[in-house]
């Protein structure tokens, strides 16, 4: 067993498994105490480095790209103080850290591990249900259903829809953004009917727009990896694992406008007119402006 101990968290190590227990020390922050312990298998990881500083040093696990939920919902946007694969080492530490990583490495050549994109999920991501609290409102997620229940401080439009209830086969991909305190972020659920809309955060019944505590809306990262874990995993997209995030929207929006397609026997016949009526109902109450209307109109024709 290597294992280390320092104020941010304990990384052990036993041979199989990275052990990965966030510290109790009040300057860890919220997201890392509440995601709470990780255990990594040794065939989710990619690498292990010791990256120097000047008055200390950095544990960094590399994991296969698409073998962890977390990373994927997230896409590298995780604060570094938040990132759970990064561990602060002080200099009289680092001889130990170094011994851990070395025992790391050696069990990948051991056990031969690839370094090539894993197929599947190899962590499971945080349990459910789980609910947050956010500046929007607050997002629930039970295992199969999402739902938003708005804040007295949303947007009209999204308080006029009530809550939004959607199931995980509606489902297309998450989004998500921190909220940094200098840009707002925001946490989208991409559904087969909206997936070419281009609302803003702010306006869209489907999008969390965080803009409050930095601190609490970085939880909703949570629920973005629940979902994230529950959908099917990027390698069985037209994507391939290595394209630019650009690239792999343009080879899922074919797939994703086939699905909106009125076709025989499909479920979503009805969309567009259904869709068209919300929206016009919604611009009768005066909860859209005639601008908004009809940009969003267009958005939705467009699609179709």
């Amino acid at each position: 067993m290597a294992e280390i101990s320092q104020r941010d968290g304990t990384w052990a190590f036993d041979g199989g498994t990275v052990r990965i227990t966030p510290g109790l020390h009040r300057s860890v922050p919220l997201f890392r105490q509440t995601y709470g312990e990780i255990a990594v298998p040794l065939e989710a990881v990619a690498g292990v480095v010791l990256e120097p500083e000047r008055k200390r040093g950095r544990l960094r696990l590399r994991l296969r790209e698409g073998a962890d939920p977390l990373l994927q919902a997230t896409g590298g946007r995780l604060p570094d103080a938040a990132d759970p694969y990064r561990l602060t080492v002080d200099a009289d530490r680092t001889g130990i850290a170094e011994y851990l990583a070395e025992e790391i490495r050696r069990a990948l050549l051991l056990d031969r591990i690839p370094k090539e994109p894993a197929r599947a999920y190899l962590l499971p991501g945080p349990p459910v249900p789980v609910s947050v609290r956010s500046s929007d409102g607050t997002v629930s997620f039970d295992g199969t259903h999402v739902r938003i229940d708005w804040s007295d401080t949303s947007e009209r439009v999204k308080r006029a829809t009530g809550p939004r209830i959607i199931g995980l086969g509606e489902l297309v991909r998450v989004e998500w953004l921190p909220h940094t305190g200098h840009e707002d972020g925001f946490l989208r659920f991409v559904t087969r009917e909206t997936v070419f809309s281009k609302l803003p955060p702010e306006k869209d019944p489907y999008a969390l727009d965080l803009w409050g505590s930095a601190r609490r809306d970085l939880l909703t990262a949570l629920v973005a990896t629940a979902v994230t874990a529950r959908l099917p995993h990027p390698s069985t997209r037209p994507a391939t694992a290595g394209d630019p995030p650009a690239a792999a929207d343009a080879l899922d929006a074919p797939l994703a406008h086939s699905r909106l397609l009125p076709s025989a026997g499909s479920d979503h016949h009805d969309v567009l007119p259904r869709r068209l009526r919300e929206l016009g109902r919604l611009h009768r109450d005066g909860v859209l402006t005639d601008e908004e209307f009809a940009r969003t109109k267009a958005a939705v024709l467009r699609g179709f």
